[in-house]
């Protein structure tokens, strides 16, 4: 017969995705605009304005598919497609490569913004993507995350935080690469400013994964854990006047997470 605490054990692991479905938009938005321009100035001699101009397009149009697909509003991704439609349409009238990539960056630095002020919302814009990676898209894990978010403040803090994190490397990586637009030779600029990218994601991967969604995985675990006990005690005897079934306070569970983490 297994013991609740293996039953506890089977039902923190959960159903498990793929982590980096998380990150393919980052990875598409970063990876697929170089290649592009790459292909279309050094393989079909387009100039280096118009290569940079239609280098954009497939990220528009993948977040335009990501919108219809879902059938839902996303605040990041219904942000990013504002961010795409506004730089497409300064391509059109931008003729200097070097004004095309600051106003690319200039613009950009809007989603850092926007996720910094929706910092102090009621739910920040990264949100829309940490919650299904510390969840591991369960629904044992959603309505942990849920209980948590209703009581514990150290849950919700890290949530916050994980976002400020996220906007302030986007928006440090768009002001260095505005800088970088008017001193790099503009060749140079194109694989950089990508480069610049990558490192402004990974440092944000890194400082709020360890700091921020590891330790709110966690308490999700803690708390998803705490259920399957409720739910190994059904039928048992009452402990202490309050019935099997009753709830642990989300505080022991985030407690519990807190001296794991």
């Amino acid at each position: 017969m297994r013991s609740k605490q293996s039953v506890a054990g089977s039902a923190a692991e959960g159903e498990r995705g793929n982590p980096l479905a998380s990150f393919v938009p980052l990875i598409v938005d970063a990876g697929i605009p170089m290649a592009s321009y790459y292909l279309l100035s050094e393989g079909f001699g387009f100039s280096t304005v118009a290569a940079l101009g239609w280098s954009s397009v497939v990220p528009a149009l993948r977040t335009v598919w990501g919108l219809v697909s879902s059938r839902s509003v996303n605040g990041l991704a219904l942000l990013m497609l504002v961010v795409n439609v506004v730089g497409l349409a300064l391509s059109a009238v931008a003729g200097d490569p070097r004004l095309m990539m600051a106003k690319d960056s200039g613009v950009s630095s809007v989603v850092g913004i926007a996720i910094l002020l929706s910092v102090r919302t009621k739910r920040p814009l990264m949100t829309a993507g940490l919650k299904p990676w510390v969840t591991k898209g369960s629904a044992a894990g959603s309505a942990a995350w849920d209980r948590l978010m209703a009581g514990s403040e150290r849950f919700r803090r890290a949530e916050r935080q994980f976002s400020a994190i996220w906007g302030t490397a986007l928006l440090t990586e768009c002001v260095v690469k505005v800088i970088g637009a008017y001193t790099v030779p503009v060749d140079t600029m194109v694989w950089l400013g990508t480069v610049l990218t990558v490192v402004a994601i990974l440092a944000a991967m890194v400082i709020a994964g360890g700091g921020c969604a590891e330790p709110m995985q966690k308490m999700v675990d803690a708390e998803v854990a705490a259920g399957a006990e409720r739910a190994a005690d059904v039928g048992g005897p009452a402990r202490g006047g309050a019935d099997a079934g009753s709830a642990v306070p989300v505080g022991a569970a985030g407690a519990a997470a807190g001296v794991a983490s």
